[in-house]
């Protein structure tokens, strides 16, 4: 078996398992996000590798491949010399998830004030929901919190 590169089975798993989780990944594209994990040096991995590492289908592995490439989490290149594609993890995918995170927070808010806008015009005896209140300002503390931290990616 043929690897470019070195991992540790432990913490190969455990990726296995939070990318998964995290994006939603069927195993064998988790497998594969996972692996491009321990490619430090980003010298790019080629399909061939996935499919003797990972000993997976050709046909699974374009599938997973092609999963990952659409959902922004890997890319590929080839180079200059090589008809080979090699795959790498998006590392601009980083800052992607959190202004996607982001967006959700704020499409929340924006529901939340029509909600409280709806409720209020109604003449119900509807009073000021604290607790409401403090989600929303959680919601903006956070979204705060994030966009400075992307400013600085």
């Amino acid at each position: 078996m043929h690897k470019s590169i070195e991992i540790d089975e432990r913490i190969f798993q455990e990726a296995v398992k939070f990318y998964g989780t995290v994006f939603s990944l069927p195993p064998l594209a988790s497998k594969i996000y996972a692996y491009l994990l321990f490619d430090y040096h980003k010298a790019g991995i080629t399909f061939d590798e996935f499919v003797e590492v990972l000993s997976a289908s050709k046909s699974s592995v374009s599938t997973s491949l092609s999963l990952l490439l659409n959902a922004e989490l890997i890319v590929d290149h080839n180079k200059m010399d090589e008809r080979k594609r090699y795959f790498f993890i998006n590392d601009g995918y980083k800052k992607l998830r959190f202004e996607k995170i982001v967006q959700k927070m704020h499409d929340e808010l924006k529901l939340l004030d029509d909600l409280d806008h709806f409720k209020k015009n109604r003449d119900d005896g509807y009073g000021n929901d604290q607790k409401m209140e403090a989600y929303k300002a959680l919601l903006n503390k956070n979204i705060i919190n994030i966009q400075e931290s992307l400013n600085k990616l």
